[in-house]
Order: structure tokens, then sequence, then C-alpha cells
């Protein structure tokens, strides 16, 4: 593989059910742009050399357990976001159509689910 140069770009993809709902979704809460959007496809991108967040539409898209569960649909990954203000970043992104899991792990963390299903952390990284 090459080394990444200025002419190409990087980013993670994610399936889901609306990619442009879910698209705009983290776009809002990053406060970052889409980029891109068309029928199946929308980017989100932090600025225009990235990087990016590329959602997919997934016809079987099945939503994720969390915590998960044998026999459960697996989070293949998870985002965590360093935020100032965990308390108000969660209220944010509850606002925006997330849904926190009950019973945090760690007292500067907290996991919620994207509307897609998909969990993500919030992170306190203050004193």
């Amino acid at each position: 593989m090459k080394a990444r140069d200025g002419g190409m770009w990087w980013g993670t993809a994610v399936e889901a059910p609306d990619p442009g709902a879910l698209g705009r979704f983290y776009a809002g809460l990053l406060d970052w742009h889409v980029g891109h959007e068309e029928p199946g496809t929308t980017i989100v991108a932090a600025s225009p050399s990235g990087p990016f967040l590329v959602f997919q539409y997934a016809e079987d898209h099945v939503r994720p357990v969390w915590p998960p569960v044998p026999g459960g649909q697996r989070p293949m990954m998870h985002f965590d976001f360093q935020v100032g203000d965990l308390e108000a970043a969660v209220a944010e992104a509850v606002e925006r159509g997330a849904v926190p899991v009950p019973d945090p792990l760690h007292p500067h963390v907290r996991t919620l689910l994207d509307p897609a299903g998909h969990p993500f952390c919030l992170c306190y990284d203050g004193e």
C-alpha cells in the first residue's frame, strides 16, 4: 500500500437503513458538514480534506444490541468522541435522536445509541 498523498481521502464506512438521516445526525452532533449525498450514500466531513464518515445503505441492516448479549447482533465498531461538558453533550445527542444506555461503565464516559442503533461514547477528559 502506498503512503497517503494529498489526492486521497480516508474515512470510516457505516451501514445504515437510512444513510441520509444517520449522516445528518452525526453532522449535527459533530458540527461537521454533509459533503456529498446521493441515493444510498451520505458523506460527512470535518473539512474538505477529511476525515470523512461514509454512511451507506444496507437493506438488511440489523440494529446492534448493546450491551452485547449471546445470539444478538454485536456492534462491529463504535465511535468515541471527546467532549468538554459531558452532561451537555449527552443532552444534545439525545435531543438529536440518540438513546442513552443505562448504567455507564465509567464515570467520565456515557454510551448512547445513534438512530440506527450503533453505540457511540461521549468521553470527558477533564480534571
